[in-house]
């Protein structure tokens, strides 16, 4: 399967899109989503207008032609609406649904939408997101509902050798206030209040009480804050509670702007933290040791009996004029440097292949 961190299609993106939204936003310092497209040409060059809608993805087309996962699983940190309501948080993100063919593109399967920016623009946002990803596109989510039920229900992805079930929820650690979760009434995301063991015993309960023999459960968990590589003892707690239950085999975490360490833990694999994968950052400044401009696909492969994780190869990226290039051997090489430095605790690391890729190496039981 394929697996990244977060899509961020909104604002200067959606702007060179062939439809864009209204540029008016507001946040403290910035009135027009166009200054963050003048900002990426500032720092890179220029960037065209009215793009074809596979632009943005660019060179991980190629990538994904190349492996033909039978799975693609993305965090989709933007609302895709035409609301004006927006949240007084400050920072928006939205797509015109017009705008929706640049994820068909890619064919994504499902799109986790548990995250700190999928309200953005109100209740009547998310709505609309959500009818745009399944009825106009026929992509799923997971992590997002018209009410409680639909929230926590898994997306469900056909396979060959059998079905993938994608479940998400997002933590307040992440910027996802506690209002925004969904209730029996109303939209909004599965959030849970804490990573406590009985939080993740309710949480396994609930997805085994959907699972069938040769599914593959994944969790993809939007938690932690933006910057560090630290992860928290309640997080590794929580993922290994999942994967002790028995039902979880593999957990995808992301809301960090920067890749974080990996584990595999029982043969299950753990992404602590995906970094981002697309957006419109080029230009602002801070946080530059972080380099979250170098982006990764996850192509993981798992045992279709076991469920158990046979080898992950990760395809170094960097976002340059809002679109996805080919890492050069010095990017690719300092990526696997910082995810052997982190990954060390953890037992794993990485070996630089052909073409600049990178295979994870862990102690096999």
């Amino acid at each position: 399967m394929f697996l990244c961190g977060d899509v961020m299609t909104g604002r200067g993106v959606d702007q060179i899109l062939p439809y864009p939204s209204k540029p008016r936003l507001y946040e403290q310092f910035v009135e027009s989503a166009l200054d963050y497209v003048a900002m990426a040409e500032k720092t890179n060059g220029p960037i065209p207008r009215c793009v074809d809608f596979s632009y943005v993805w660019g060179d991980a087309l190629d990538e994904l032609d190349r492996v033909g996962p039978e799975a693609r699983i993305i965090n989709l940190e933007t609302s895709v609406t035409t609301s004006d309501v927006h949240d007084p948080k400050g920072i928006n993100y939205r797509m015109n649904p017009a705008n929706i063919p640049c994820l068909v593109a890619a064919r994504i399967h499902c799109c986790a939408l548990a995250n700190n920016h999928v309200l953005d623009w109100g209740r009547p946002g998310l709505q609309e997101t959500l009818i745009s990803l399944k009825k106009k596109a026929g992509i799923g989510a997971a992590g997002a509902g018209f009410n409680l039920t639909e929230a926590v229900q898994p997306c469900v992805i056909e396979t060959h050798p059998g079905r993938v079930l994608v479940f998400a929820f997002a933590t307040a650690d992440s910027g996802v206030p506690p209002e925004w979760a969904a209730t029996a009434a109303e939209c909004g995301v599965s959030f849970l209040p804490d990573l406590s063991d009985a939080t993740a015993d309710r949480f396994a309960e609930h997805a085994g009480a959907v699972k069938r023999p040769g599914d593959i459960v994944v969790v993809s968990a939007h938690w932690g804050g933006n910057w560090g590589y630290g992860i928290s003892r309640s997080q590794r707690s929580f993922a290994h509670r999942l994967i002790d239950s028995g039902t979880v085999d593999l957990v995808h975490g992301h809301s960090s702007h920067h890749r974080k360490a990996i584990e595999v833990y029982r043969n299950k694999l753990i992404l602590y933290g995906c970094g981002d994968f697309l957006n419109d950052y080029e230009g602002i400044e801070g946080f530059e040791e972080f380099r979250s401009q170098l982006t990764l696909m996850y192509f993981a492969t798992l045992d279709g009996s076991t469920q158990n994780l046979v080898s992950l190869e990760m395809t170094p990226l960097e976002i340059h004029r809002f679109r996805l290039r080919k890492a050069g051997k010095d990017d690719a090489q300092w990526l696997g440097e910082v995810l052997n430095g982190e990954g060390k605790p953890f037992g794993t690391g990485t070996t630089l292949q052909g073409s600049n890729r990178l295979k994870l190496e862990w102690a096999r039981s």
